[in-house]
């Protein structure tokens, strides 16, 4: 394990997994970045399915209140 050539080999390695180990740190901290921003699209999706509901409720409630009129008129 003395020789140059052993030496620069394990030095070669030793780059490439610190290369290895950064590229596992950045696709950690990516993922991480992308489950939140999942979470939060999902929250916001569900709130914006809550005020269609919403709105759907109150148009109903309309038309109901207009056919009366429309019925007793």
């Amino acid at each position: 394990m003395n020789s140059p050539d052993a030496k620069f080999e394990l030095a070669a390695l030793h780059q490439q997994l610190d290369r290895l180990i950064d590229y596992v740190h950045r696709l950690s901290e990516e993922n991480r970045s992308l489950r939140h921003s999942q979470e939060q699209l999902a929250n916001e999706r569900a709130g914006l399915l809550a005020r269609n509901e919403q709105a759907r409720s109150r148009v109903e409630a309309m038309i109901q209140r207009l056919k009366a009129l429309e019925n007793n008129g």
